[in-house]
């Protein structure tokens, strides 16, 4: 019996050291320990002699790449959730699979996402830096420090699925009061269980809000979804958080808001040019108006081995010649 041989897996980034055992088990995988991103030209020459490439959110798989691909080339399996570094269209155009890894980083994500609700309105981040820098502290004062509470606050949540409804949950549990839009309502059972408020208006729901969420991803219709016109409708004693994608924000037009006082605060993990950071926001948070954390809101170990289990499944789900379970269709975005 012929051998059959194994499939050559490109992996453009360093994962966790039992995942990367066991691709090497599996596959004949090629990786990435010096675990840096990989730029346009060295992506190609992976594509040129992979059968699967595992890519992360900080590689850009766009038409021109593709096309460069050889022809064995018939799995991309993101190492990630949101596909918005993949031209998907092209890639299925092409006879190329692409697969994600969904569900894996919801309760992180949603932890982080939390954790920056608690942060920007009870200023967590300023009061952390004075003990750690060369501002004196004269100890505990009734008027030093304050921020506000959001117990009763309203929340608004733009994006209701897997991660929203996780937020709405932890924030229930914090007193906030739960409204959200969505391209379409969610089953009324879970409306129930959050005792969750729907707006068919983003608009409307912006105006009204206390802390905005925003747990939808980046596609083309949800680019700049906050865009200046949206942003000037937030009250000015409104937070926003973002632990979903930079590009959803209008950041320039989201940094003037703060600078001048129209929106109270925001808590960002994630940048519309990442990785870089826009200088009005550093300064901005600096003063003390912004939370800024560098893309972390799914960094757990927990959460990375899981996303890894995903990928070896889809891979070996696919080269048995089954459809994986995580397969991502244009039609889905």
């Amino acid at each position: 019996m012929v051998k059959q041989k194994k499939p050559v897996v490109v992996v453009t980034r360093r994962l966790p050291d039992a995942i990367q055992q066991r691709m090497q088990e599996l596959f004949d995988v090629r990786l990435n320990a010096a675990d840096k991103p990989m730029t346009a030209a060295q992506l190609a020459e992976a594509m040129k002699s992979a059968d699967v490439l595992v890519p992360t959110v900080t590689d850009k798989i766009d038409a021109a790449l593709l096309s460069k691909a050889g022809e064995q080339l018939r799995l991309i399996a993101n190492f990630g959730n949101g596909v918005d570094n993949i031209d998907v269209a092209t890639a299925v155009q092409r006879g190329i699979t692409v697969t994600n890894t969904p569900g894996v980083l919801t309760e992180d994500t949603a932890d982080m996402t939390m954790a920056l609700i608690l942060a920007v309105p009870r200023r967590l981040a300023e009061g952390a830096n004075v003990l750690i820098t060369d501002q004196d502290w004269n100890g505990w004062s009734p008027t030093w420090m304050l921020g506000h509470r959001i117990w009763g606050k309203r929340l608004g949540i733009i994006g209701m699925g897997r991660i929203g409804q996780a937020v709405a949950r932890r924030a229930r549990a914090f007193g906030l009061q739960i409204h959200y839009h969505n391209r379409r309502k969610v089953a009324p059972k879970i409306e129930e269980e959050l005792d969750a408020t729907y707006w068919e208006s983003l608009d409307q729901m912006l105006a009204r809000m206390d802390i905005v969420s925003v747990n939808c991803p980046h596609t083309p219709a949800t680019f700049h979804l906050l865009s200046a016109r949206r942003l000037k409708m937030l009250r000015p004693e409104a937070y926003i958080v973002n632990t979903a994608r930079g590009e959803v924000i209008d950041e320039n037009a989201l940094a003037r808001l703060l600078e001048s006082g129209d929106i109270a605060g925001a808590g960002l993990d994630v940048f519309e040019h990442e990785p870089a950071v826009n200088p009005k926001l550093v300064k901005l948070a600096k003063a003390g108006k912004v939370v800024l954390l560098p893309h972390m809101g799914s960094a757990t170990l927990e959460g990375r081995v899981d996303m890894g289990e995903k990928v070896i499944i889809n891979i070996k789900t696919f080269m048995d010649g089954h459809r994986p379970p995580d397969r991502v269709l244009p039609s889905m975005l």
